[in-house]
């Protein structure tokens, strides 16, 4: 079978500098190394952006997975992979991705559930329409 072409991978670290070098620090890579070598472009999303020189302080080498080679752009995100997990940093939110999921089967749930955290002014927003449900 023919390799899948990727026009865009979306991936998201725990640490990355500027320029697209980025690392994991959790027990799994989940293949990110793979999909931003298969796409014509990446675009990554981090926890905090570093200096490139800070990337050794945060973990060991082989945790540096993602090259700025293999990067388009960089954006810092902290909780970007929410309701999934980015161990260290935060576990998966069973609560909500249960809140998320009860909805699939329900028009007017669905709708209540955009509304509350989708259909939001930004990122921030979101982030505080989850922290508020705690």
């Amino acid at each position: 079978m023919p390799a899948l072409e990727l026009d865009v991978a979306l991936i998201h670290m725990n640490r990355a500098d500027q320029a697209g070098n980025a690392q994991f620090l959790g027990p799994d890579l989940y293949m990110d190394d793979l999909m931003a070598m298969a796409a014509a472009k990446t675009f990554l999303s981090t926890e905090r952006v570093v200096e490139t020189e800070d990337l050794a302080r945060e973990g060991a080498f082989h945790t540096q997975r993602i090259s700025r080679l293999m990067v388009t752009g960089v954006v810092e995100a902290p909780h970007g992979a929410h309701f999934t997990e980015c161990p260290p940093d935060y576990g998966r939110d069973e609560a909500f991705q249960r809140e998320y999921a009860a909805t699939a089967g329900a028009p007017d749930e669905w709708d209540a559930f955009r509304a509350a955290y989708l259909d939001v002014d930004d990122e921030a927003a979101y982030q505080r329409a989850v922290e508020a449900r705690a």
